[in-house]
């Protein structure tokens, strides 16, 4: 982790919309860890980089060990760390699950992201190549273009005027003749 730490800090990263970093950062610090009496100098290298992605050090709903040591005479340790997006309401801390860790020396850390609920269309109006829509598509646009007068444009206004009516007259007719097509996981995105 010291490696990718000092990678990050060393070079210009350009990631957007990062709203949690977490992780074993394997780094002991009195910063989070009120059992160890020191502080190291790379904690501040993991605190800069992390308030570069407007990130904040999380503190725990129940604080307490996030590794569990298995050595004999080797205390727990807190190493699991949480960066949240700073000044959010919906992410503002986390939680630590002691019971959990069964057979890890490590124990889980969860939040809560709050996901805003979307609705996701499954079909769509389309006119599929060579099909009798495209040919009624194409023979009701120039049927209605030969309605426009075209004769005496004079001006913007006029030109502005006429090709709005364009658009109106392609859209009236891709609604008329267009079919409901439903999107499957072979459709195109176009």
């Amino acid at each position: 982790m010291h490696s990718a730490l000092k990678y990050l800090k060393d070079t210009e990263v350009n990631i957007n919309n990062v709203l949690l970093i977490t992780g074993d950062f394997n780094i002991r610090d009195s910063l989070w860890d009120p059992s160890f009496p020191f502080h190291a100098s790379i904690s501040d290298n993991l605190i800069m980089i992390a308030d570069s992605f407007d990130l904040s050090l999380s503190s725990p709903t129940n604080p307490g060990p996030t590794r569990f040591s298995n050595t004999v005479g080797e205390s727990n340790s807190v190493i699991d760390l949480m960066f949240l997006w700073h000044g959010s309401d919906e992410l503002d801390n986390h939680s630590i699950l002691p019971e959990w860790h069964l057979f890890s020396d490590h124990v889980p850390l969860i939040i809560d992201i709050p996901i805003l609920e979307e609705t996701i269309q499954t079909s769509k109006l389309a006119i599929f190549p060579n099909s009798k829509q495209e040919t009624e598509f194409i023979k009701d646009v120039i049927s209605n273009l030969s309605k426009l007068d075209t004769y005496n444009i004079k001006g913007i206004d006029k030109l502005d005027q006429i090709v709005n009516q364009l658009s109106i007259i392609v859209k009236q007719m891709w609604f008329k003749n267009a079919k409901k097509s439903r999107s499957s996981k072979h459709s195109k995105q176009w």
